[in-house]
């Protein structure tokens, strides 16, 4: 039986006058949160981290 739950849940979308925007993507099998900025015909997906450097997880993680 196959599973359909999403694996990346979109936490926060905000776009700006110009088309760009920014995306917080939370990884719901591992709850770490990434960064994805688009725009002017390019983009870029980033893990998110704390102030030690390691990875940022979802608060309810």
């Amino acid at each position: 039986m196959k599973n359909n739950k999403k694996r990346f849940k979109v936490i926060l979308h905000e776009t700006d006058k110009d088309g760009s925007g920014t995306k917080l993507i939370e990884d719901t099998d591992t709850g770490i949160t990434y960064m994805y900025h688009y725009g002017g015909g390019g983009g870029g997906l980033t893990v998110l981290r704390d102030d030690e450097g390691e990875p940022d997880f979802a608060p309810e993680k």
